[in-house]
């Protein structure tokens, strides 16, 4: 598809007036023969998530409003490392490979350690990070819920760091479109008309979305109410999952995954994390708030 690119690129001319996306995914591009081609601006967006992580987890241990002090601060964030990685990882390869190859992991079982060549699935990485927090709690004696509500209120940050890369990286691209801020995206794969048209931003609007907004609620909603153990936790799954359900209106299906039902993969995903949120929303109903939250 690079070579189609090229092609495209000199014979024929992307529509007038709209900004052609030449952003490179590599920061710094590494010598010919090194392990790896460089350093990628979508791993580092995982880095900066869980540096926000970190960040925000020991200011809430500074102003009591977390029971998780500096040296079991180190051992969360390091299990929510393994738990995001190979959950997002894992997610993808059963989600988005299987459909469209059912027979990838017999022909290639390696395919799933190859996180260098992409794919990640955020569904999946909120499974590890569940997985992770079931194993911190139960070493570490700390509740359930609260340390859900507590991770609930990280997570934001790398959604938005993500969707940023997923924009420099020119994937995930969204739907044509004429509006004036439309993109025109040129990269090494997709089909070789989608280098002409002006297509939606959707990394953007999810970035925005899945992000700052979410972002912006957890941390509002973390230090400003005196919530039950567990409802800021079914909030902030709820919401993601309607803005996912929405955002992705102006994203491109993946290509070669069949849409189920007429919603696309991420769409009918989402549907679950939805149902997930409510349940846990209506059951915190008669639960005390926080010990945490009832000190401040």
């Amino acid at each position: 598809m690079i070579l189609a690119a090229n092609i495209v690129s000199q014979t024929s001319v992307p529509t007038p007036g709209y900004w052609v996306h030449n952003l490179d995914p590599m920061l710094v591009h590494f010598p010919a023969g090194w392990p790896l081609d460089g350093l990628r601006w979508y791993g580092l967006a995982y880095v900066a998530g869980f540096i926000v992580a970190g960040i925000l987890l020991n200011r809430y241990y500074k102003f009591g409003k977390s029971p998780i002090d500096p040296e079991r601060q180190s051992i969360l964030m390091t299990a929510l490392v393994v738990g995001v990685l190979a959950g997002a990882r894992l997610g993808y390869v059963f989600g988005y490979m299987l459909p469209r190859n059912p027979g990838i992991l017999l022909e290639d079982p390696a395919v799933i350690f190859r996180v260098n060549e992409g794919g990640m699935a955020s569904h999946g990485g909120m499974l590890g990070v569940w997985l992770a927090l079931i194993w911190f709690s139960r070493k570490y004696k700390t509740p359930f819920w609260g340390l859900m509500d507590i991770t609930a209120t990280l997570a934001p940050a790398g959604f938005f760091f993500g969707r940023l890369a997923n924009f420099v990286n020119s994937e995930l691209w969204g739907r044509e479109t004429t509006v004036p801020w439309g993109v025109i995206f040129r990269a090494h794969n997709g089909p070789v008309e989608m280098f002409l048209l002006p297509r939606h931003p959707s990394q953007l609007y999810e970035a925005a979305l899945e992000g700052l907004l979410l972002l912006a609620w957890t941390q509002w909603r973390f230090w400003r109410s005196n919530l039950k153990q567990g409802r800021l936790f079914g909030e902030a799954i709820s919401i993601y999952a309607l803005v996912r359900i929405f955002g992705e209106i102006f994203r491109e299906p993946d290509a070669g995954v069949s849409l189920v039902l007429g919603l696309s993969r991420g769409q009918f995903y989402s549907l679950f994390i939805l149902l997930l949120g409510v349940a846990v929303i209506i059951r915190t109903r008669g639960r005390a708030p926080s010990p945490q939250a009832a000190q401040n």
